[in-house]
């Protein structure tokens, strides 16, 4: 499975490509429940091919009916769907009871377009993360660069009465795995439902061949080798669950040299505080990269079976990913 921002912006290129306009539609801010968060695309043309998604379904199935009846020809468009307050919006009752702001842009089958969406993807696939921001009214678009943390959506006040809408494009998430256990099925398929690219690394080549997770990439190569290779960026979580030492350790010595966001290792207390004695005698880390690994791995669940510590280590990595402590839970 390809990181659905990713197949978004994947396919508006390639019908911008075939010389196809099309809307692309961006959830700006959600108040009260709602399936989707700030920063969600979706896709669509004219023809009513759509990717992504907005909500659970019945915003699309408007939005979608209003494209084919020739709305949404300016450049751009706010609408908060079930705000009883905006016109546009207020036919449509959200199941939940919340409110969906989206921005839609109206995009040309440009060779600027082209070159805007290129930029978006190769983001994506792990460059530089970047600011897209998206001038009201006029619809003009740009980009900055920006590493830093916040909010994936924000907005401020230029020059009088306009107003910029700030869309931060990080790389897609991605796990590597070390080594194949009992634990990695569950792991990576728990990673795959959340949207994660999931790579799972062992050195044995009949694990590999025998390990079977839809849409997770197998590497039968050592993960030290693999994460050595500049396979990790600010949006990569890097996770051992073999107990073997021989990839664990190699792993976790070459993750902490890596913008990943999360580096975890499974282990009991006892195991990790060897582990951490180990890294810095033999390994050479030092205590500033130790402190970097999550070990034991995963929120205390009371986690017994390969599946409930699977979803404490996925549990575990989401947690960090929003930037919650664990006290905050």
């Amino acid at each position: 499975m390809q990181h659905l921002d990713r197949q978004v912006i994947e396919n508006a290129l390639a019908w911008c490509q075939q010389g196809r306009p099309f809307w692309l539609c961006t959830v700006l801010a959600t108040f009260g429940s709602s399936p989707r968060e700030p920063g969600s695309w979706m896709v669509v043309n004219k023809a009513g091919e759509a990717i992504g998604s907005l909500s659970g379904g019945c915003v699309e199935e408007d939005f979608l009916q209003r494209v084919k009846e020739g709305a949404f020809e300016r450049p751009v468009t706010v609408i908060r769907y079930g705000d009883p307050d905006d016109v546009q919006g207020a036919n449509v009752t959200l199941p939940c009871g919340g409110i969906l702001e989206v921005l839609i842009e109206r995009l040309p089958a440009t060779q600027a377009t082209e070159a805007h969406l290129t930029t978006l993807l190769a983001t994506l696939d792990g460059q530089q993360p970047l600011v897209r921001h998206v001038d009201l009214p006029s619809g003009r678009v740009g980009f900055h660069e920006d590493a830093s943390l916040g909010p994936r959506v924000y907005r401020e006040q230029v020059q009088g009465e306009s107003e910029r809408i700030y869309l931060r494009v990080a790389p897609a998430r991605r796990l590597i795995i070390a080594g194949i256990s009992a634990i990695t099925a569950p792991c990576a398929a728990f990673a795959v439902t959340l949207g994660f690219e999931v790579i799972v690394c062992d050195p044995d080549a009949t694990a590999c061949a025998q390990f079977s997770v839809p849409g997770a990439l197998v590497k039968a190569q050592l993960p030290s080798q693999y994460i050595a290779s500049g396979a990790c960026h600010g949006a990569t979580a890097v996770v051992a669950l073999t107990h073997d030492p021989r990839i664990d350790d190699l792993a976790m010595m070459e993750a902490v040299r890596t913008p990943a966001f999360y580096i975890g290792v499974m282990g009991s207390q006892r195991t990790s505080t060897a582990r951490a004695e180990r890294l810095i005698r033999s390994g050479g880390l030092t205590q500033a990269q130790v402190k970097r690994l999550h070990m034991p791995i995963g929120l205390a669940l009371g986690s017994k079976t390969p599946a409930e510590i699977a979803l404490a280590v996925m549990a575990d990595i989401v947690r960090v990913q929003h930037g919650k402590a664990v006290d905050e839970l």
